[in-house]
């Protein structure tokens, strides 16, 4: 079973894009990552009803319903796993890139 990610909006930067601008993508991309896969392996138990729900065309579903609550919790932030690992890597940034858009990102922020 093979994964298509979508280019959403929120989870790709710009060609353009600061470095700064860049992390944030990673790290949300990161996120819907993680997201997915923690819900894959949720879903791999098994409760003794597949002959029921068993077909590919239900996996197929799940598979897709799983995408979209991943992709829709990193667009909202419900989680906040992307702007914790943002502000972590933020930090081995260059000093010009990492103050750019600091205050705007996070409230932690880096006085100059």
């Amino acid at each position: 079973m093979s994964t298509i990610l979508p280019s959403l909006p929120g989870l790709t930067a710009a060609p353009t894009a600061t470095d700064r601008e860049k992390l944030s993508a990673v790290a949300k991309q990161f996120e819907a990552i993680f997201v997915r896969q923690m819900l894959a392996a949720a879903r791999k138990t098994d409760f003794g009803g597949d002959d029921l729900f068993g077909s590919q065309a239900m996996d197929t579903f799940r598979q897709l319903q799983d995408e979209h609550f991943a992709d829709a919790a990193v667009q909202t932030g419900a989680l906040g796993l992307a702007s914790i690992l943002e502000q972590q890597m933020a930090r081995f940034l260059p000093a010009d890139a990492a103050t750019g858009s600091t205050a705007s990102s996070d409230s932690s922020g880096g006085a100059a």
